[in-house]
């Protein structure tokens, strides 16, 4: 009979040996990111078709590894070890985000992932030139091919998600049990791939929330914007359309990411047409931005966003690399980060008290006659726009709750994919008063779809929502906060994500993680409070 070190022993090699199949797993998944990050910035628009390929191959050889029989085989054993008794530790952790993972892709078949790989690898570069071209007809065929694939991969996840749900409520009759309508039925299992153990019921009754109290509160500041209009007071924010060398606004930029904390010995900053940070493994973390030379707050806002992806994956445990433990929780939580040094950080007055006369040195042909006032009333002007990633922090989540309806019509045919461009634009009238007159400043903006990430918008509002929470407890919790940034100090506040959010990885599920750190569930509230605090003051509203 084996002893209970004989035991322990066993375990513990069979742990390791599941982490070691992990970490295969992460690293080859990295070889996807690379090319995925070379796709959007270095990639000649020829080689789409065989990017499409290697994607392709490289998807399902991960998808082989990812649901081989011997990693069930570790897990079922694992589960009921004395490894996963503590449910707090981070060995319980892994074996249990694994266990979720292993589930998930062992319903997905390998010509499904290798077909999402290839077809959405194409339709982005399709996408790249229909937005170009602002020529939604040209993209319509792709757009339909990869909902196609989507409500496949729904399906093939709805099963799994619906038994986890099941095991954690225990209903105590059947007819307990939540009775989702056709939409939430297709659009969960996609967006519990971003938000694990989000729900589309409570994300529409949140975010209902929040709009019935930020349209009213967009109305009032657009009515104080009329106002001091008509009297010669209106916000210029012409200022930020002035000459901005690009060459000065990298250098710029670059300098307060490091600033904030970014390592650009373990990470870079690049150009592509649409912003994003991606983590290729430790010591690697690429950012990107686009520039325009007539226009300052698109590209170092942006640079503050992804740097702010960037330094929560800079943040994660090197040691627990390749294991669940080392990976960020969710993409609300990632969003979390980047709008928290964006918006909170970066659009404030103690951040520009450090960072403006810097500006005025580098810009000095755009900035030498232009007071911080003047500077501070730009960078926070609100005004319904047209494109999402140019949108104000207010009105921001109205693009977001746009896209969260559409998507799901999308996704259960009740919105025709011919119908989107007609319906993009009664929705942009009815929430923002603003109508495209193209489709590039319409459906065709941003590159998600063509990415195939339908379930992903949520994660905005989701991650401003933690963020407003976030940011509220760390200047509790850290008083003088405001003191250190006019010094141009970010640090103690890195420090104190690292410690509330960084270094977790994914030992407890996304609302777990905000809830232990804030103290308090998730909420509306603190984030509309803090709006009206801020743009209160500057509008008198």
């Amino acid at each position: 009979m084996p002893t209970s070190t004989s035991k322990a022993a066993k375990e513990t090699a069979l742990y390791d040996e599941l982490i070691g199949r992990s970490r295969e797993l992460t690293v080859l998944g990295s070889c996807s990111a690379v090319l995925g990050w070379d796709e959007q910035t270095y990639m000649p628009a020829g080689a789409a078709a065989h990017r499409g390929e290697q994607l392709a191959l490289l998807a399902g050889l991960q998808h082989d590894r990812a649901t081989e029989s011997r990693l069930g085989e570790l897990l079922s054993v694992l589960e009921n070890s004395s490894i996963a008794a503590d449910r707090d530790s981070i060995e319980a952790a892994n074996i249990r985000q694994l266990r979720r993972d292993y589930d998930r892709r062992t319903k997905l078949p390998r010509g499904l992932v290798e077909a999402l790989a290839r077809t959405t690898s194409l339709a982005q570069q399709e996408w790249i030139t229909a937005r170009k071209n602002s020529d939604f007809a040209s993209f319509r065929p792709w757009l339909e091919q990869v909902l196609e694939l989507k409500r496949q991969e729904s399906q093939c996840l709805h099963e799994t998600l619906v038994k986890e749900r099941r095991a954690a409520a225990k209903p105590a009759h059947p007819e307990d049990e939540p009775k989702p309508d056709a939409g939430a039925t297709i659009y969960d299992p996609l967006l519990d791939q971003y938000e694990p153990g989000a729900e589309t019921s409570r994300l529409r009754i949140l975010f209902k929330a929040l709009r019935e109290e930020l349209a009213p509160f967009v109305r009032d500041i657009a009515e104080a914007s009329r106002k001091r209009e008509a009297r010669g007071e209106g916000v210029k924010t012409s200022i930020l359309e002035r000459s901005y060398p690009v060459e000065r606004q990298k250098m710029f930029g670059e300098a307060a990411a490091a600033a904030l904390g970014f390592d650009f010995q373990r990470g870079r900053l690049d150009v592509s047409a649409h912003p994003f940070c991606t983590g290729i493994g430790p010591g690697d973390v690429r950012a990107t931005t686009r520039f325009d030379a007539r226009q300052f707050s698109d590209a170092f806002f942006g640079v503050l966003h992804e740097v702010g992806h960037g330094l929560y994956e800079q943040g994660l445990p090197v040691e627990q690399y390749g294991a669940p433990g080392g990976e960020a929780v969710s993409l609300g939580v990632h969003e979390s980060q980047s709008r928290l040094w964006e918006n909170a950080v970066g659009r404030s007055r103690p951040f520009w008290n450090y960072w403006f006369p810097i500006a005025r040195r580098v810009f000095q042909d755009a900035l030498h006659d232009v007071p911080l006032d003047a500077f501070l009333a730009a960078v926070n002007h609100v005004e319904p726009t047209l494109i999402r990633v140019q949108a104000d922090e207010v009105t921001y989540n109205l693009h977001i709750l746009i896209r969260f309806e559409l998507e799901q019509a999308l996704l259960t045919g009740d919105l025709p994919v011919a119908d989107l461009p007609s319906a993009w634009n009664a929705k942009y009238a009815e929430m923002l008063g603003v109508t495209p007159t193209n489709d590039a400043e319409g459906c065709l903006q941003d590159i998600h779809w063509s990415a195939g990430l339908f379930g992903y918008f949520p994660t905005y509002t989701l991650g401003n929502l933690y963020a407003a929470q976030l940011f509220h407890k760390a200047n509790a919790d850290l008083p003088g906060l405001d003191d250190a940034f006019t010094r141009g100090e970010f640090s103690e506040l890195l420090a104190w994500l690292r410690d509330k959010i960084h270094r977790h990885g994914r030992r407890y599920t996304p609302t777990e993680l905000i809830e232990r750190a804030v103290g308090e569930p998730i909420d509306h509230r603190p984030l509309m409070a803090s709006l009206r605090h801020k743009y209160g003051a500057l509008y008198g509203v």
